[in-house]
């Protein structure tokens, strides 16, 4: 029974490394035997070639894409906090801007650059504003349910305990809603990716969205391919930092996952 478990959690350990491994070697076979030309999906070794030959371009114009992401999550996460507090703990406001939150997260952030251009220019300022725009939706509507969803026999219990409405806000319901905050950092984070080099292809002259959109024009699509495997990395990246915060503050409300 111990042999089975300790082979169990090698297996839930090793398991993302596996399938990692497995998809890039299915997608470099496929390639090969296929005879797939390289300007319409190049092969995974050609990706990381093209990685090291490129590598001071991509890094520089990477840690450009980090920082700007960092910046608008940032923002994201000041602003999506205060929000969603402010609508979860009134039900009448809850219910009156849900549909505006619900209507602006419904527009494509790609048809805000062009704005965002005419009132900031081009530059790294529509870029922030652009993963600030994605990333705060999912922060502002989980910490709101977060509170929302307190029980209303925890709140009566509370006030006739003496509490005030601020006192079971901080006190409960701000730690209630933490696992739905943390939940949606993993959430917020990789949307804050995808608006950074959404406005970086439209609008910059920096980034790794600039690079993919320079690369492609000139048909070093193996380049491309390098930039959005830099773009995964650093995702994937920034989702584990989140995910252990996650663990960190919010253990409590996490089943075990080995089982």
């Amino acid at each position: 029974m111990s042999r089975k478990r300790t082979l169990r959690r090698a297996l839930y350990t090793l398991s993302p490394w596996l399938a990692t491994i497995g998809f890039f070697v299915i997608w470099e076979v496929g390639c090969r035997v296929l005879n797939v030309p390289p300007f319409i999906l190049p092969t995974p070794s050609a990706a990381v070639a093209a990685l090291i030959q490129y590598s001071d371009g991509i890094w520089l114009n990477a840690s450009h894409t980090m920082i700007t992401t960092l910046a608008g999550f940032a923002l994201a996460v000041a602003f999506g906090i205060a929000l969603g507090v402010v609508v979860g703990a009134s039900p009448l406001l809850y219910r009156a801007l849900n549909p505006l939150l619900i209507g602006f997260n419904s527009i494509p952030k790609v048809a805000m650059v062009p704005i965002l251009v005419l009132w900031f220019g081009i530059g790294t300022v529509p870029a922030i504003l652009t993963a600030f725009l994605v990333a705060f939706f999912p922060i502002t509507v989980n910490v709101a349910t977060g509170i929302a969803t307190m029980e209303p026999e925890l709140r009566d219990v509370l006030r006739s305990l003496g509490a005030s409405k601020a006192d079971i806000l901080l006190r409960v319901g701000l730690p209630r809603s933490m696992p739905y905050f943390f939940a949606s950092l993993k959430i917020a984070i990789t949307l804050a990716f995808v608006g950074a080099v959404i406005s970086e292809t439209v609008a910059s002259n920096v980034g790794i969205g600039y690079l993919m959109m320079s690369a492609s024009a000139t048909f070093r699509v193996p380049l491309v391919f390098a930039a959005l495997l830099v773009i995964a990395a650093m995702g994937i990246l920034m989702y584990a930092v989140a995910a252990y915060f996650e663990r960190h503050f919010t253990g409590w409300a996490t089943r075990s996952e080995t089982g």
